[in-house]
């Protein structure tokens, strides 16, 4: 079994004269719940198609789980799971007879999963699709997802536009099949709040290409707000500058270090990730086409 769940290598994709993605290079490990974060247009929804064996890439290579997806793989198309944005479901079906078509098109498929899950979310079987809320029939389509039982679980914004208490329940169920089944997970969102509630691993995207992608934990604790007076804010080697502010009295930057900073003439703080994501979105929107190896070791 890989150790790596997902692996891009000078990943690009071209749409005519627009790039969705361009030299994307980024490796999420097994068991991490992975947070794809980004504006829109981003290139995160291409990078999931890509992964998904959907989409082909104009150059680089990606794998997953190992293998290449495409749809010739058929036994990889099993062990992934991709759920669209758009969330495609037959209106016109019942729960029941959705169940019955995806059991028929997948062979790793569980229906007891299926049943357990819906009656958590209080959908019954009988239910139409087209009458059921939004939030239902997201909760609908990633019960799908979840029921093929995948090893990686590829999820395109699957709460957007859900109301609270919706969005928390389509969250708990799909950390319940993380915790069950230990699945690796690759999840887009805009959410921030998510990002710290449920991910362990994040992955920042901006003007099509990756700006920095490492362990939740260790990007919090490899960042730092330093804050001087002008005269003598002068940066020690091994530190990397994310984003500077400066006033009248204080020069402060938000600093990615490579080991401890000892230099006391910097007052230190600990950013939150919310902090540090905002300015590395920043950084990206400031030199779009930038590669997170250019940013003094951010990947």
């Amino acid at each position: 079994m890989s150790s790596v769940a997902l692996e891009a290598t000078h990943l690009a994709k071209r749409f005519g004269r627009r790039w969705a993605l361009r030299d994307c290079t980024v490796s999420i490990p097994t068991g991490r719940v992975a947070a794809l974060v980004g504006p829109n247009g981003a290139g995160k929804s291409t990078l999931l198609r890509i992964a998904a064996g959907l989409t082909r890439p104009s150059s680089g290579s990606v794998h997953v789980l190992g293998g290449a997806p495409g749809g010739d793989n058929v036994e990889l198309l099993t062990r992934v799971g991709y759920l669209d944005q758009e969330r495609p479901l037959y209106r016109g079906f019942r729960v029941e007879e959705m169940f019955r078509f995806a059991a028929g098109t997948n062979p790793t498929w569980d229906m007891d999963t299926a049943h357990r899950y819906v009656e958590r979310l209080g959908i019954s079987l009988r239910d139409r699709v087209d009458g059921l809320s939004g939030g239902q029939r997201a909760q609908v389509a990633l019960t799908m997802t979840l029921a093929k039982l995948p090893e990686l679980l590829l999820l395109d914004e699957p709460a957007a536009a859900l109301d609270p208490v919706a969005r928390e329940d389509l969250l708990r169920l799909l950390m319940s099949q993380v915790a069950e089944r230990a699945t690796t997970v690759v999840l887009s969102t805009h959410a921030l709040g998510d990002v710290a509630s449920i991910c362990d691993y994040l992955v920042v995207m901006s003007h099509s290409t990756i700006v920095l992608s490492d362990e939740l934990e260790f990007i919090v604790e490899s960042h730092r707000w330093l804050s001087a007076h002008p005269s003598t804010a002068t940066l020690p080697d091994g530190v990397a500058v994310v984003e500077e502010r400066e006033s009248s009295r204080d020069v402060t930057v938000l600093a990615r270090l490579t080991e401890p900073l000892e230099d006391e003439t910097w007052r230190v703080a600990v950013p939150t990730i919310d902090e540090i994501i905002m300015a590395y979105l920043r950084l990206g929107a400031s030199s779009p086409g930038a590669s997170s190896s250019a940013l003094d070791g951010a990947s």
